[in-house]
């Protein structure tokens, strides 16, 4: 898939070949990449409703993306560092904190710019439901002061915990989807 994880797919049966359709039933896994540790996720089977006016189905149960998550999860690809440059376009600094959290305040007078490491704690949990699908991370964030001498000062850590909704739809020939925050 790309540097970080690696699929490995194989038929979990014989292909059913009738006169107007082929069934191809594969079992896709998602590893992070050289390391094919097995995921911690057993597969339930599920069928695909039967439907004949387009020429190809495609459908993906919830053990692809659990372990497409457990493979992200293992390589790092949910650890983020928000630095300098970015925290500037958005504008944020210890001021911004500082209004917000007044030990902040007390120890920054002096604004400085900020880093934020983002990481998840766990492995994100990915649900699929009757048109969408949810997505739980429990992660961390740690904000830290870039001090003149390009040192940093940790400020705070917060425990994050997210519950999102994204409802796929096809729009003008392209998969969009809208995204909403549950909590």
């Amino acid at each position: 898939i790309d540097d970080l994880a690696e699929v490995d797919y194989s038929l979990n049966s014989l292909p059913a070949v009738f006169r107007p359709f082929i069934d191809l039933d594969l079992k896709g896994i998602v590893y992070p990449s050289g390391n094919y540790t097995g995921p911690p996720y057993v597969a339930s089977p599920f069928t695909i409703p039967d439907q004949s006016d387009s020429m190809l189905y495609l459908a993906f149960s919830e053990y692809f993306f659990q372990t497409s998550s457990f493979a992200y999860y293992t390589a790092g690809a949910f650890n983020i560092t928000i630095a300098e440059e970015t925290c500037s376009y958005f504008n944020i600094s210890t001021e911004i904190f500082g209004s917000i959290i007044p030990e902040v305040a007390e120890y920054s007078v002096t604004p400085y710019p900020v880093m934020l490491k983002l990481m998840a704690t766990e492995i994100p949990i990915i649900s699929l439901e009757q048109d969408s699908f949810t997505v739980e991370i429990q992660g961390s964030m740690e904000v830290f002061a870039v001090l003149p001498d390009s040192t940093t000062q940790s400020l705070f850590t917060m425990n994050i915990a997210a519950n999102t909704s994204i409802a796929p739809n096809i729009f003008d020939q392209k998969l969009m989807g809208s995204l909403c925050l549950n909590r």
